[in-house]
């Protein structure tokens, strides 16, 4: 360990990157900043936000934990802050184990704020039967350096507790908590017409296969200025780059997809900081739709969404918040009921607003007894972190790319060309290292992804003018 004693506590926050990081949307999607799926980046934030106060210092990492050496974790921080969604869920077991690895190497303290675990809408665990002991492994490597794991809802709090482990928190997803013990949200019209802005999302498999497509179309039909968010890193590449490389791009029904009429008529955005996408749905008077976190973007902008919830991770933290919800496979069967005027006049947001002070408490108290402070108990409540956006400016939302003016190209080709040039340095670097070795005459990897991008993009610009 150093010698020096810090006056100022770090803490280490597992984000894909800092709030204050000002990237461009080629270098966001480049580097997959938002990991996948930008509501990853609204919980990171918000806990960035409440954890940072004159005394402590965060700093993300980047999602990169596996390659930073434990060592040098345990040299330069006090603590170890991983807010996580649906974390118990088969397709993320590898990534599970790969942090369990890190945390066992660590002597510093490691809180787990908001985990969850992914079934279905009706709470069967038998699923997750064959990742259990990953799962444990992860939980016991926890609780060995701090006092509780904070769990989304009932639902996972039920699924450790059936498993032996009783330090266990409900304390739900530190998103909501952005703005602390307040939380303004209010139906600022009396109904919903065709002349209301109205924010929809979904995930692929929602559109695909569990019966969104059909409740989008006809909201799509109804409502002229209806705008469709997307999340996913292959939406916003589809969208920036018009990229229908991901599996994703077979689903031609999500409106990030080039041959969807919401994306030709520039009904469609991607967020790839959660600044500007907050910002941008204070002027929309509601939001509805599959995905979580695109509904909680809504509510931090004071805007009112209802949940249609397709499994067991947005379920249980849309009955803890008390958000209005719906289950996506009843409304499923009846497109009619989930028409945006009937959920909108359907919403009771009394039970969200007027019990937010209270799990805002419990969710401080979980900080408080593992060790970390919260700037709206030992700070500005947020002021210096607002301040400090407010003067940064983000790039906007991904929308999609229908035109081929020298603006539009301008930064798409600048990109490209920029890393083509920093990839030829780099062959030509290796040239030269091998040129000394026996190896001299091996071949050195073309950066053939950058060029073929590039041909995409051209091919894309041409094509989009012939329109």
């Amino acid at each position: 360990m150093s010698s020096h004693v810090r006056t100022t506590k770090r803490i280490l926050l597992r984000s894909g990157k800092s709030p204050y990081d000002v990237v461009s949307l080629e270098e966001a999607l480049h580097r997959d900043v938002i990991a996948t799926n930008a509501g990853n980046l609204i919980f990171s934030d918000a806990t960035h936000k409440i954890l940072e106060t004159p005394g402590t210092e965060v700093v993300s990492n980047g999602i990169r934990t596996d390659r930073t050496p434990a060592s040098q974790i345990n040299e330069e921080f006090d603590a170890f802050v991983v807010p996580l969604a649906n974390a118990f869920r088969p397709s993320f077991e590898a990534g599970l184990k790969r942090l369990t690895r890190l945390i066992r190497k660590l002597r510093i303290p490691v809180v787990v704020v908001g985990v969850g675990a992914q079934t279905g809408v009706g709470y069967d665990a038998s699923r997750l039967k064959p990742m259990e002991d990953a799962v444990r492994d992860f939980c016991s490597a926890v609780l060995e350096r701090s006092a509780s794991i904070g769990v989304r809802g009932e639902f996972t709090e039920r699924y450790l507790r059936d498993m032996g482990f009783n330090d266990v928190e409900v304390i739900g997803c530190p998103s909501l908590f952005m703005y602390g013990g307040e939380l303004d949200v209010r139906k600022r019209v009396p109904e919903l017409t065709e002349a209301s802005r109205i924010a929809v999302n979904g995930s692929h498999d929602a559109v695909r296969k569990q019966g969104l497509g059909k409740i989008l179309g006809l909201a799509q039909e109804r409502y002229p200025h209806l705008r469709f968010v997307g999340q996913n890193l292959s939406d916003a590449r589809q969208l920036h780059w018009r990229d229908l490389s991901d599996p994703n791009s077979r689903v031609t029904a999500m409106p990030t997809h080039p041959d969807h009429p919401m994306y030709r008529d520039d009904r469609v955005r991607v967020y790839v900081d959660p600044v500007t996408w907050i910002d941008d749905l204070r002027s929309f008077d509601f939001s509805f739709g599959s995905r979580i976190h695109g509904n909680i973007a809504a509510l931090l902008a004071g805007t009112p969404a209802t949940v249609l919830c397709s499994d067991s991770r947005t379920l249980e933290l849309c009955r803890y918040f008390e958000i209005p919800h719906k289950r996506l496979d009843q409304v499923a069967k009846d497109p009619e009921s989930a028409d945006p005027a009937r959920l909108y006049e359907e919403a009771d947001l009394s039970g969200l607003t007027g019990n937010h002070a209270e799990r805002f408490e419990r969710f401080t108290g979980f900080l408080d007894k593992n060790g970390l402070q919260n700037t709206f108990t030992h700070g500005d409540g947020g002021a210096a972190f607002d301040k400090r956006m407010r003067s940064l400016s983000f790039p906007p939302g991904v929308r999609p790319w229908n035109d081929t003016d020298l603006a539009s190209l301008g930064a798409r080709f600048g990109w490209l060309n920029t890393q083509l040039g920093e990839l030829t340095q780099e062959n030509d670097r290796l040239r030269r290292k091998l040129a000394g070795t026996r190896t001299s005459g091996a071949a050195v990897p073309a950066p053939s992804s950058v060029y073929r991008r590039a041909r995409r993009v051209v091919g894309r610009a041409l094509q989009t003018g012939k329109k």
